[in-house]
């Protein structure tokens, strides 16, 4: 009877190794299949996004020719503030020599007049004085 029931019980486990070893196959090649379906969508994204990768590149070269010419513009206008300030300060200076030195100048042309005037006014009041005491003194 024993032997009857061990057939029974090599036969299942002779089912199920097939079974399971049949299980393994399939996931196997549903496995493969799955990997090849995966290598083709990355070779689709990686074709699809080479042109924007290549797009992107070109954005950032222009970008940073952008760059490098406005700062070179910036530069340049900072240049032409300094030599305009520059100007502005010499064309001072020579306004103040040209204008304010004569100014000057004409201010001691003014004093200088002031005081011979003075000077001619103390002459006069002195002498209608001495005049007056000679008329003072002619009684």
């Amino acid at each position: 009877m024993n032997s009857g029931w061990t057939e029974v019980f090599l036969g299942v486990i002779a089912a199920a190794t097939l079974a399971i070893a049949i299980v393994h196959v399939v996931v196997l090649i549903a496995a493969g299949m799955v990997a090849r379906r995966v290598g083709q969508l990355i070779d689709r994204v990686e074709g699809e996004l080479k042109p924007v990768f290549g797009n992107l590149q070109s954005i950032a070269r222009d970008a940073s020719r952008a760059a490098s010419v406005a700062t070179a513009q910036v530069e340049r206008a900072d240049r032409l503030f300094a030599d305009l300030a520059q100007r502005v300060e010499q064309t001072v200076i020579a306004v103040q020599a040209s204008v304010v030195q004569p100014l000057r100048e004409g201010r001691a042309l003014v004093s200088a007049f002031r005081a011979g005037l003075s000077v001619i006014r103390d002459m006069r009041s002195r002498s209608r004085r001495g005049a007056e005491d000679d008329d003072a003194l002619f009684i």
